[in-house]
């Protein structure tokens, strides 16, 4: 929902090109996942024998400009877009972040969380480093990779990949190669695409699209992808791990227009609510969604139902996902600006109102509010996925366990609270179906079940101290 809620960690760019200038196609990829993170934006290149970067809080076009852009040369480039997830929101946490190791320089940009950081830092103090500059646990698996053993890329990632737990979808870049790995549970999307003689790598394919590339293959759960002079070496550990894509990548995270576990988001998105109108149907006379997050939702209630679809809030496309604002007051005052009602299309209608999701519940009542006073004779709320009551930890920053309403009232209370005629979830059951779920997908913030061992709660901010 937008309160805005569910922040996906990052969104990651690599490109290698043999021949060319790369910042700028890495620029407009990066843009194209603004997203995914918009506290900061950063971009690093490589020549062959320097390595060039630049990185400053804001969105990736307040950050870049084409005199910044001109400065980083070369044909090997990775761009990271931040939202903090783990470690506050400062310059030091930006990223790509640069570290030095035995294995020389190395530079990385982090999708998602490890959930094991008090053990890497342990190891990392018995390797004698001990000394970080920033919070960020993307500098403990930079850390790891940049002093693992091995003689090849292949290796040390084989090692680091046996001691680091959790969400980590990486690019990173030395001098002369681009390094990409996905974990063992593939929790967050890495994708791979080829554009004239160079290749790509990408959070999403709606990054490909901006700069001509076309979409080859996911980058497996486990898998290392290494591209220089010499080709593309790729390299797959044993795994043990089932595949556990976060299913909010589904929901809501990805892009509409991205590929996901080889279909359309749209189509899935489509899918979640022609199931939640099979589950909860209502007598009404519209169909309207929270702009944009929900509107593929919204159009398949309303293609299943055969209840009208229609625009009837307007959003403010100029004011960013609140969700980026860390603190409750902004994220309560955002709902004011961001949205406006459509008062002769609702006046009068019974409304069914269609969310993605429902986190904190402190803007779906304000939204309800809305379209109250817009004259709407009743509003009934359906949520295109199940309740949302344990927190994520790998790489979502659904806030504390506290904090999340279905996780404290039922739904019959949230109802109450929210000040709706009506309220309903999509099923566990209706979203595995929509999402062809064969065991693939992490459920752990509907069904406290990880795919991995977890702590009930981990700060955001436990990295701190160390610095």
């Amino acid at each position: 929902m937008q309160e805005k809620k569910l922040s996906e960690k990052c969104g990651v760019i690599g490109i290698y090109h043999p021949e060319e200038q790369v910042a700028s196609s890495t620029f407009f990829s990066l843009f194209s996942l603004q997203h995914r993170g918009q506290e900061s934006a950063g971009i690093a290149t490589t020549d062959g024998s320097s390595i060039y970067e630049y990185k400053n809080l804001g969105l990736i076009n307040q950050v870049f400009d084409e005199e910044k852009i001109s400065k980083l040369k070369g044909n090997i480039s990775i761009g990271h877009t931040r939202y903090s997830t783990t470690g506050s929101n400062n310059l030091a946490n930006s990223q790509p972040i640069r570290v030095s190791g035995v294995n020389g320089d190395l530079l990385i940009g982090h999708n998602g969380n490890i959930i094991n950081t008090e053990e890497i830092i342990e190891l990392l103090d018995s390797w004698g480093v001990s000394t970080f500059s920033t919070t960020s646990d993307s500098e403990l698996i930079a850390m790891m990779y940049v002093n693992a053993p091995g003689s090849n890329w292949a290796e040390k990632s084989e090692f680091s990949m046996s001691k680091l737990k959790g969400a980590y979808s990486i690019v990173m870049l030395n001098k002369d190669s681009l390094i990409c790995a996905r974990d063992p549970n593939g929790f967050r999307p890495l994708v791979l695409g080829k554009f004239r003689e160079g290749y790509i790598v990408a959070s999403e394919t709606c990054a490909f699209d901006h700069v001509g590339a076309s979409f080859i293959r996911e980058i497996d759960p486990g898998e290392t992808i290494v591209i220089n002079k010499n080709g593309v070496t790729s390299s797959l550990i044993k795994n043990n791990s089932a595949k556990s894509l976060c299913s909010f990548e589904q929901i809501y995270l990805s892009r509409p227009d991205s590929i996901l576990d080889g279909e359309l988001t749209y189509s899935r998105r489509m899918s979640m609510g022609e199931i939640l109108a099979i589950e909860h149907p209502v007598e009404a006379d519209l169909v309207i969604d929270v702009p944009d997050s929900a509107t593929a939702a919204a159009v398949g209630y309303a293609n299943k139902s055969g209840i009208p679809y229609v625009s009837g809030l307007v959003k403010n496309r100029y004011v960013g996902r609140t969700f980026i604002s860390p603190d409750q007051r902004l994220r309560n005052l955002g709902v004011r600006i961001k949205f406006n009602t459509l008062n002769s299309v609702i006046s009068g209608k019974r409304i069914i109102l269609i969310d993605d999701s429902i986190v904190r519940g402190t803007t779906t009542p304000q939204v309800i509010k809305m379209i109250r006073k817009a004259g709407a004779s009743a509003v009934h709320v359906r949520v295109a996925s199940p309740p949302i009551i344990s927190t994520c930890h790998f790489g979502v920053d659904t806030g504390r366990l506290d904090e999340l309403i279905a996780s404290r009232l039922s739904i019959g209370e949230i109802k109450e609270v929210i000040e709706a005629d009506s309220l309903e979830f999509l099923s566990i059951k209706g979203l595995e179906r929509s999402m062809n779920y064969k065991n693939n997908y992490c459920l752990g913030c509907f069904t406290k079940k990880y795919p991995v061992p977890v702590q009930l709660e981990m700060d955001k901010m436990k990295l701190e101290e160390r610095v």
